[in-house]
C-alpha cells in the first residue's frame, strides 16, 4: 500500500486552488421577467377604436362593442402581460350607482353589496358599489356614500352605529352634533375640508347658500355592510311612537297637538331655509365639546414631491377621527405614487379629476390593471401592493382613505434601500448604481407619503 505524503497532498491543495472552487452565484439561473413596458394602450381622448389587441396577440371584435365604455376601460378589454390569475374587480364608477332623488338634492352609495372586495370601508357620495363576487377573505370593510344639497337644503338629523367621515367635493354647509356628555360641537365646512362623527352620535348637515349650487359631499362609513337607507332618523322614530308617550315625554301630558306637525313618512333629504351665515349667532349655546368635529383641511399646506403634492390627516392632527385617516394627492402629468402597500388597514380612493392607472398585486401571482376616471372608486385591501400613476394630460387627484386613526404605508423602494445590498441584488440583480439611488430617494421620502415623476411615452403604444 501506498502512502500519501505530504508533498502529494500540498499538489492537490494547489490544484484545487488553481481551478478555483465551486461557488454559489448571487442570483439563481433562472428566466427573467418581461421587458416590455406594457404602457396604457389609449384613452378616451387618443382617438383610437379600442381593440382587445396587445403585442401581436388578440384581434378584433367582431360583435356588438360598446366603445365609450371601452374607451375608459383600456386594461381591462387589453390588459398588460403582467395581469394574471384572478382578482376581485376593486374598481366601481358613482355613475353606475343606482341614485335617490328627492326634493333638495340627490344621494348614491356603495357597500359590500355593489363590490364585494370592498368589505372593510363604506363610501357615500351618497354612492353604492357593485362587483363582480370572488372569495377574498377580509374583515368587514367601509362604505361611501356621494350627496348633494340643494342651498338650504337640510339632510335630515339622524344617527347611526357606524363612524362617518366626510369630505367636501363643492360648496359650504353646517353641520353639528353632540355627544353622549352632552358636548355640542356646530360648526362650518367648505371645499376641501372634513367633518366626522363618532358613531351613535347623533349630527346634522344643512347647506349654506353662498354656492348657488348648494353643496356635495362624499361619506365614509367604517363598515362596509352599512346602508344609508337604515340611519336612525328623527322624524321616522317620532312617526312610531305613541304621540301619548312623545307628549309625555317632553313633559306636555296630553297636550297631543303640539305634535300634529311630526311628519308621516321620513324627510331624508328636504328643502329648507338656509342658516344665517354667521355660525355663532346659530348656536344654542357655545360649543362646549373639547374635540373639534370639523377640520379646515382646505387650510392645510401641501407637502411638495417630487411628481405632485400631498397633505395627509388623521387622528393626529384632526383628533376627533379615531377611525379613518387621509391623504389627499395632486400628481402631476406623468407622476407616480410609487409601488407600496398598507400593513393593516383597507384603502377606498376616491378619484376627483384626471385620469389614472392602477395594478393590485394580490399574492401568488395575481394581478390585475384597471383603469379610473372621476367619480370612479378603487378599493385595495390590506397589504395588497399597488401603484397609482397619472395616464391623463391633465393633474390627477384623488384621496386615499384608510381605516385607521395614523395614515400608514410601506414604501417598496425605502425597504429595498434599507435592506443590505447583496439581499437585493440576489433578489433583483440590481446593480450597485440602482441601489444607491434608492439610498438617495429614501432620504427624500416623508414618513407617511412618496410620489415620484415618471416619463410618459410620446404617444400611446399601438
Amino acid at each position: 500500500m501506498r502512502h500519501i505524503t505530504f508533498g502529494f497532498c500540498l499538489c492537490l491543495l494547489q490544484l484545487i486552488t488553481a481551478f478555483g472552487a465551486p461557488t454559489v452565484p448571487l442570483q439563481p439561473d433562472i428566466p427573467y421577467a418581461n421587458s416590455d413596458p406594457n404602457n396604457v394602450l389609449w384613452t378616451p381622448a387618443s382617438g383610437k377604436v379600442p381593440r382587445p389587441e396587445r403585442a401581436g396577440m388578440g384581434g378584433s371584435i367582431l360583435g356588438p362593442q360598446n366603445i365609450p365604455l371601452d374607451l375608459q376601460n383600456a386594461d381591462l378589454l387589453a390588459p398588460p402581460s403582467t395581469d394574471n390569475g384572478d382578482v376581485d374587480n376593486y374598481k366601481w364608477p358613482f355613475s353606475l350607482s343606482h341614485n335617490r332623488i328627492m326634493s333638495g338634492g340627490w344621494s348614491r352609495q356603495q357597500n359590500v353589496h355593489d363590490m364585494y372586495i370592498a368589505e372593510e370601508i363604506a363610501g357615500q357620495k351618497i354612492c353604492y358599489i357593485r362587483l363582480p363576487c370572488f372569495l377574498i377573505h377580509i374583515i368587514p370593510s367601509s362604505k361611501g356614500v356621494n350627496m348633494r344639497l340643494e342651498p338650504g337644503a337640510i339632510r335630515e338629523m339622524h344617527w347611526h352605529n357606524t363612524a362617518e367621515w366626510a369630505y367636501v367635493l363643492k360648496g359650504d354647509l353646517r353641520i353639528s352634533t353632540i355627544t353622549p356628555d352632552g358636548d355640542v360641537w356646530l360648526g362650518d365646512v367648505s371645499e376641501g375640508d372634513l367633518w366626522y362623527f363618532p358613531a351613535g352620535n347623533p349630527h346634522s348637515i344643512q347647506a349654506k347658500d353662498k354656492s348657488p349650487g348648494g353643496a356635495e359631499f362624499i361619506i365614509i362609513f367604517d363598515a362596509g355592510n352599512f346602508s344609508e337607507d337604515s340611519t336612525f332618523l328623527l322624524t321616522d322614530w317620532l312617526a312610531h311612537v305613541p304621540k301619548s308617550v312623545v307628549a309625555k315625554n317632553f313633559g306636555l301630558g296630553s297636550d297631543l297637538k303640539s305634535f300634529d306637525h311630526i311628519p308621516e313618512d321620513e324627510l331624508y333629504i328636504f328643502p329648507s331655509s338656509p342658516p344665517v351665515d354667521d355660525v355663532n349667532k346659530d348656536m344654542v349655546v357655545p360649543n362646549s365639546s373639547p374635540v373639534p368635529y370639523s377640520f379646515k383641511f382646505s387650510k392645510v399646506i401641501p407637502e411638495n414631491k417630487q411628481g405632485g403634492t400631498v397633505k395627509v390627516v388623521d387622528s393626529r392632527t384632526f383628533t376627533a377621527s379615531e377611525k379613518i385617516a387621509a391623504a389627499e394627492v395632486v400628481l402631476d402629468v406623468g407622476g407616480l405614487r410609487e409601488l407600496h402597500w398598507h400593513p393593516t388597514q383597507p384603502e377606498w380612493t376616491f378619484f376627483i379629476s384626471g385620469q389614472a392607472r392602477i395594478t393590485l398585486y394580490a399574492a401568488s401571482s395575481n394581478a390585475a390593471t384597471y383603469d379610473f376616471y372621476p367619480g370612479d372608486i378603487a378599493y385595495i385591501p390590506p397589504s395588497f401592493g399597488h401603484y397609482i400613476e397619472n395616464i391623463g394630460n391633465t393633474p390627477l387627484k384623488f384621496l386615499e382613505i384608510l381605516k385607521t386613526d395614523i395614515f400608514q404605508d410601506i414604501s417598496l423602494t425605502q425597504w429595498l434601500a434599507l435592506t443590505p445590498p447583496a439581499l437585493v441584488k440576489a433578489h433583483l440583480g440590481f446593480s450597485d448604481e440602482l441601489i444607491n439611488s434608492l439610498k438617495g430617494n429614501t432620504l427624500e421620502r416623508s414618513l407617511e407619503y412618496f410620489v415620484v415623476q415618471i416619463t410618459m411615452p410620446d404617444s400611446f403604444e399601438t
